[in-house]
């Protein structure tokens, strides 16, 4: 039913009606938010940047065709484009404030606990800001989007063999990497450079 209801949704919003397409965008508002702000680091521009999607999926919904695709991976096309063109427009990567850290830690724990998640989270984080974008998209999309293969590959433009081989390489990758700073903390703690 869900689905049925997303069609007539999707049909009236691409013959121009404002109310339908107004649900599309509060279904889909919270995920694309979410793949923005994890792909900029900071809310503020995750709102400017989900306002343009939008703003832009509304003006060219009536060129929308329909390929058996979803229209979340239409969105997410835009919002990858749309998130592409800031980081070279800022020419920067991402930064993610030590202040938004802090809400996703639980406050039970003892504040030496607290600070080592906090560690782990920034060292992760710079981490995978370092890889491709393309494997950053993965990375949103696999684990905080929840989308399977299928779905990912659908957005991404790629087979889902070709998901499941990047996600194998990009885990490796993210392993190697953080092995290698785990090396690096042991010997800063031996007193060596």
């Amino acid at each position: 039913m869900a689905n049925i209801v997303h069609e007539l949704n999707l049909d009236q919003a691409i013959q121009g009606d404002h109310e339908a397409f107004g649900m599309l965008y509060e279904q889909y508002v919270e995920r694309i938010f979410n793949y923005v702000y994890y792909r900029t680091g900071n809310q503020h521009d995750a709102e400017d940047l989900t306002a343009k999607v939008f703003y832009r999926a509304m003006r060219r919904i009536p060129e929308y065709e329909e390929r058996g695709l979803p229209v979340s991976a239409w969105l997410y096309r835009i919002a990858h484009n749309l998130v592409a063109n800031w980081h070279r427009d800022r020419g920067r990567r991402p930064e993610i404030s030590l202040d938004e850290g802090f809400a996703s830690i639980p406050h039970s724990e003892h504040p030496e606990v607290t600070l080592l998640h906090i560690e782990e989270q920034d060292t992760l984080l710079r981490i995978i800001q370092g890889l491709p974008p393309d494997r950053q998209q993965l990375i949103i999309l696999k684990f905080v989007e929840h989308l399977s293969n299928a779905e990912i590959g659908q957005v991404m433009g790629r087979t889902e063999g070709a998901v499941k081989s990047l996600y194998h390489r990009t885990l490796l990758s993210l392993r190697v990497e953080m092995e290698n700073l785990s090396g690096d903390d042991r010997v800063d703690a031996k007193g060596n450079d």
